[in-house]
Parts: structure tokens; sequence; C-alpha cells
């Protein structure tokens, strides 16, 4: 799995958020999206996920093989973790990951209920979502994400509402479970890019 970006930039009405974005994300490595809150690095990563449109550029998936993906399939290929991706409050947790599993399945080895055990959530398996602390909410997010049998992960900000001992689940489960996927992380946090040794500054592609 490869994307591509080449010139790309994104604007909210008159205001550009970035501009002139050419870079290239390759099967297995793993990259930072640094900059101060605000300055569009959630942006970036969502353009890059196919959740929002950008506006100038272009992004481009394919495979190792060269095939193109077409720009509405690259979900099927990707998981991701963001504050912004709300769960169904109306689930309990044993509902959420039976959702979940109807689109991407586990990695081998990990079930369900593993999965559950892993981010310590074995006792709310019956409970709304409605009811999790945002802590709870947070790892059930990071489970769905990391656990998902795709090539690429994306993870924006995923200490988010984590105490410290939930930053260090985090880097944890990415370091056992990570596996040699493609994974994209937007954050200022260094505990959170912390398995990212290619970094890419939002400030240099602003007001270019």
């Amino acid at each position: 799995m490869k994307i591509t970006l080449d010139q790309a930039g994104k604007r909210f009405n008159y205001d550009w958020i970035f501009r002139r974005v050419t870079a290239t994300f390759n099967e297995g490595e793993r990259y930072a999206i640094l900059g101060p809150n605000g300055s569009g690095k959630s942006t970036l990563l969502q353009v890059i996920s196919g959740h929002i449109h950008h506006n100038e550029g272009s992004v481009l998936y394919s495979t190792m093989s060269k095939r193109l993906i077409p720009s509405d399939q690259f979900f099927r290929h990707c998981a991701i973790a963001a504050p912004y991706l709300e769960l169904v409050e109306e689930f309990t947790l044993a509902e959420s990951l039976q959702f979940h599993l109807q689109f991407k399945q586990f990695i081998p080895a990990i079930k369900p209920k593993d999965a559950v055990a892993l981010v310590g959530l074995e006792k709310s398996m019956h409970k709304q979502i409605r009811y999790f602390s945002s802590g709870m909410k947070q790892r059930l997010k990071l489970a769905l994400a990391i656990f998902s049998d795709v090539p690429v992960l994306l993870l924006d900000e995923p200490c988010t509402n984590l105490d410290a001992a939930g930053t260090q689940l985090y880097q944890q489960l990415i370091t056992e479970y990570g596996g040699n996927r493609m994974m994209i992380v937007s954050s200022n946090d260094e505990q959170e890019y912390f398995m990212c040794p290619n970094h890419i500054n939002i400030q240099d592609y602003k007001n270019t």
C-alpha cells in the first residue's frame, strides 16, 4: 500500500489550511504529522483518510503492484482512531464490537474478548457506550483501530482523554500489535508518535 500526495491543499471558505503538500507514504513505514494546536494536522490526516476532500492537487492510493485504489474505497484498507469520530452511544460494548466486525475483521489470533481484555474493558461488555467515561471510550476506539486487520493505521491524537496508564497501554499496543503496517499519527506529543521516525511539519505548508 502506498499513499501519494501531489501538491495537495485544503481550504475552508477562503482560508487555506495547508497548500502544496507533496509527500509519499510507503508500506510499512511510520510517519508523524507535527504542528501546534489548530495548525491543520487533523485536517491533513482527514484528507489522507478520505474523510474530507482536498481542494487542489491529488491524493492517490495504490497497492504494491501499482494498482490504483479508488478514493471512495480506501476506507476498506485503513482504520482510524480520532477524537471527532463518535462511537454509537446506544450500543453496548458487545454490540459495538459486533457492528465493527461486519466491516473489518481483527488481526489473526485476536478475538473480540481478547481485544476487550487487552484494553481493560472486560467488565463493561454489556454496558452501553453512553455510560463509558471519556478514557474508556478512547480505549475502545484504539482497540477497534489497532486490532483491525488492515494495512494502514491512522491515529489522530491517540492519547486524548487517557491518563498515564492509558498512554502506557497505547504504547504497548502499538509495540506488540502494530506489525508492519503503515502508520500515520497526527500529534504534537512525542509519547503519541514515539514509533515514527519520519516527520512532516504542517507549518512547512502554510502560506506557500
